[in-house]
């Protein structure tokens, strides 16, 4: 069996959330590429459909579906149409971001429940209007749920490493990605039963994105002397999708460069 083989996912359903952002945009390539109908999720309608137009002419299915996944209807609205069109769904990757500097000083209490609701509460919100649909996938698939991570919910950021004070990583953006590895573990426990997997994958520092004289001086600081490429992680996303990854739940996938074996 080639290698191609071994990680297809036609006939499959797939959903990425913050599909338009450097890794999202590699993640939902990656999975229409290997035969998934993809469902690219995002809030800004011209983007995703940019991204799905591209990925379309390059042969694959990608289907754009504009939703803000912090707001109820909305991720309801995903919900219904996931069902009206499929009746299932193989993959879901929770990856929605919004990009935040700041310090400890800098911080409100505010910051920290906008952080905590994009992680943990559109998690939330995406398993109970996807639920069904993952029991139903589970019939005759291995369905898998990833959540995206960061290597700040297992280190703390290196102050040093950032010119001033504002630009520092927020202590709410890694305190929430943190609770969101143990939300998956939580998740991956209770719905082991009913055949669903769920797994994390914890990204250190990717280009492009971020001032590139800071990136320079991040991959010097990580073992392998340098940041990454979004396509580096595409593989660990495409095996944790696929039902080569049938036995693996509640585990949680480093790709830093080594950054947190410090």
């Amino acid at each position: 069996m080639g290698v191609e083989a071994l990680f297809d996912l036609s006939g499959r359903v797939a959903v990425v959330t913050g599909a338009t952002g450097r890794l999202g945009s590699v993640m939902t390539r990656t999975i229409a590429a290997a035969g998934a109908q993809t469902w690219a999720v995002a809030r800004n309608a011209s983007r995703l459909t940019g991204l799905a137009e591209e990925i379309a002419a390059a042969g694959f299915d990608c289907r754009p579906h504009p939703c803000d996944v912090t707001v109820d209807a909305d991720v309801a609205l995903l919900g219904q149409a996931l069902q009206r069109s499929a009746g299932r769904l193989d993959v879901l990757i929770h990856n929605a971001h919004v990009g935040r500097s700041g310090s400890l000083r800098s911080s409100t209490p505010d910051d920290f429940l906008a952080a905590s609701d994009l992680a943990l509460g559109s998690f939330k919100r995406l398993l109970d209007a996807t639920g069904d649909l993952l029991v139903r996938a589970a019939e005759d698939s291995s369905p898998s749920v990833i959540t995206v991570a960061s290597m700040y919910g297992l280190v703390s950021p290196r102050p040093d490493l950032y010119a001033t004070e504002a630009e520092r990583n927020p202590p709410y953006y890694g305190a929430a990605k943190a609770a969101l590895l143990q939300l998956t573990r939580y998740a991956a426990v209770e719905l082991a039963p009913l055949g669903i997997r769920v797994n994390s994958i914890t990204p250190g520092a990717f280009r492009p994105g971020g001032d590139e004289e800071f990136l320079d001086r991040l991959g010097r600081a990580t073992p392998l002397g340098r940041v990454g490429s979004p396509e580096e992680i595409a593989t660990a996303v495409l095996y944790l999708a696929s039902p080569r990854s049938s036995y693996v739940t509640g585990s949680n996938v480093v790709v830093d460069g080594g950054w947190t074996a410090w």
